[in-house]
């Protein structure tokens, strides 16, 4: 059932509370530095609270540890000129709070939140409520356990009526998965059908079945090592109850090391290396001018400094962009016998620079000895065969890696589902899986296209290297738009509005245990789009960002009169 929208005239009290229960619902790390959107509302007073003698509206300061960006002209000229709304949401210096007991100021600010967000007039507040009682005594639970990125904005998505089970007209560009169904021309049908001989009835392995291992070291032997002495076997496959598994099961292996990582990267690698205190979590910022680009000059410095442990995602989450072959080749000589490189490569299926050919990228190519260089490569059914739910993947490794990690899946998971397991086996055999990468990247490059084409009509501009070439995902920069929506907290409550869901970029923030002071790089001015889901959810999900542009009165001029 939707949470009820809940009317200013019954519940003005609760009505004003909705960026601050909205906020509420973030993790601990990002509460504090979020701010509140709220307050940039309440910075801005009405007509009747505007300071005698001026003829414009209160405008906020820019806080200078936030260094926002200065907003840029997209479409007629002067459209973010002073006057109009472009307002930053983090600026308000304290003497200028305003008093909330003031009855008619209060009026205000409710009539701001529901009826006049620039044209969203008589819309109700859909309020998100608390999915718990939070009177209630709860014994032992670890309350600052957060949702990752996703969650977080599916839940708080729910609290304005949508159903995942049932869409309807919601577009989730939020979701970390492709579409699942039979919708992508060329590609082998979906099973509907999974037999359950006798022997699957049994406990599979902790490190999976064997002909499901030996299947995967063929396909890697055969398209990544290809006249190399060494060669995978079933010893270095180890099968596991999805991604989020296999990192737990890593971080449980390794011990008494420095582990770096990279920012922005994938939201669940943060409870991951949090859970463990068996190794030292360091995030590694890297640079917006450089779109987030892992220049191997980092690695070096990183392993100058000591660290014995690498993990990164390659393409990258939520970037879109993949290492060049050069490169990966380059970073395997760099760490070979003297780091453990652990490599997330899920949307390594998903590249569009080799013209659609069905080709892929991975370490396995530049690996010399599968049993001695000290690398662990991740992938499954998730993403590349579009089979999220059965939850089958696996980790490559050296022999005695790969023994911890199926000893670590006897106290950790158990393993993964048996008759799954034996009906994968069928699905990596080397030309099959070719042909279905080339349909596969034929199609998703066929929908970025879509979307960055539409994106450059709302006056968005990209330059060459944040076009993902790449996963299915684009880091969408917000800070040339007006106001809230250069806030990606505030963008993604416009959304939701209009039904749309994408993730906020601070949650790429990957912060273990929140012992680093990283507010200097929180990503407040971008989102991750997915463009995973079927085309028409794309199409509802990018009228409905064409709709919050044109009531804040910021698309190109072209665009708006069409509207």
């Amino acid at each position: 059932m939707s949470a009820p929208y809940i009317h200013v005239e019954s519940d003005s009290e609760e009505s004003v509370q909705e960026f601050e229960r909205l906020e509420s619902t973030l993790p601990p790390s990002l509460r504090k530095s979020a701010s509140s959107l709220l307050e940039a509302i309440q910075a801005t007073p009405s007509p009747a609270h505007t300071p005698a003698g001026s003829s414009q509206p209160f405008q906020p300061h820019h806080p200078s540890h936030l260094k926002q960006p200065q907003p840029q002209h997209v479409g007629r000229e002067n459209r973010f000129a002073p006057g109009h709304a472009n307002n930053s949401l983090f600026g308000r210096a304290p003497s200028q709070t305003p008093n909330l007991r003031d009855t008619s100021l209060r009026q205000t600010l409710i009539s701001k939140l529901s009826k006049s967000e620039h044209g969203r007039s008589s819309s109700p507040v859909p309020l998100p409520r608390p999915r718990f009682d939070l009177e209630v005594f709860k014994p032992a639970i670890n309350t600052k356990q957060s949702s990752t990125g996703v969650l977080w904005a599916t839940e708080r998505a729910q609290e304005y009526g949508f159903d995942s089970e049932n869409v309807g007209d919601w577009a989730n560009l939020g979701q970390g998965a492709p579409e699942h169904g039979d919708t992508i021309p060329g590609s082998f049908i979906r099973p509907k059908h999974i037999p359950v001989p006798d022997y699957s009835k049994e406990y599979a392995p902790t490190a999976g079945v064997k002909p499901l291992r030996q299947a995967v070291a063929n396909y890697y032997n055969e398209t990544y090592r290809k006249g190399k002495d060494s060669q995978y076997t079933y010893k270095n496959v180890c099968i596991v109850p999805g991604g989020r598994a296999g990192l737990t099961r890593i971080a449980s292996i390794i011990s008494d090391c420095y582990l770096s990582f990279f920012l922005p990267d994938y939201t669940a690698y943060a409870e991951m290396l949090s859970l463990f205190k068996n190794f030292a979590p360091i995030p590694v910022p890297l640079k917006e001018a450089d779109n987030y680009e892992i220049h191997l000059k980092i690695i070096k410095e990183e392993l100058t400094r000591g660290i014995s442990a690498l993990l990164t995602s390659n393409p990258r989450n939520p970037t879109g962009r993949c290492m060049e072959r050069s490169q990966l080749e380059k970073l395997h000589e760099m760490c070979r016998a003297k780091c453990l490189l652990i490599m997330d490569e899920f949307y390594s299926h998903y590249y569009y620079d080799d013209g659609c050919t069905g080709s892929s990228i991975s370490s396995a190519e530049y690996i010399e000895d599968v049993d001695v260089d000290p690398v662990l490569i991740l992938n499954g059914l998730t993403k590349a065969f579009r089979l999220p739910g059965w939850r089958i993947c696996w980790i490559l490794g050296p022999e005695e890696y790969i023994n911890a990690l199926s000893s670590a899946g006897s106290f950790l998971d158990g393993g993964s589902n048996a008759p799954f397991q034996y009906a994968a086996v069928d699905f990596l055999e080397p030309l099959k899986v070719r042909n279905e990468m080339k349909a596969l990247q034929l199609h998703f490059k066929m929908k970025r296209d879509y979307i960055l084409d539409r994106f450059r009509k709302m006056g968005f501009k990209f330059e060459e290297r944040q076009i993902p070439n790449s996963t299915f995902y684009l880091w969408l920069n917000l800070s040339h738009l007006p106001g809230k929506l250069s806030n990606c907290l505030g963008f993604f409550h416009e959304c939701l509005h209009e039904r749309v869901i994408v993730v906020p970029g601070f949650f790429f923030l990957i912060n273990p245990q929140n012992l680093s002071h990283l507010e200097e790089v929180i990503w407040y001015n971008y989102v991750r789009i997915s463009y995973g889901p079927e085309f028409h959810h794309l199409e509802l999900g990018m009228d409905g960002i064409e709709r919050i542009l044109a009531r804040f009165g910021c698309l190109p001029y072209e665009l708006e009169q069409k509207a």
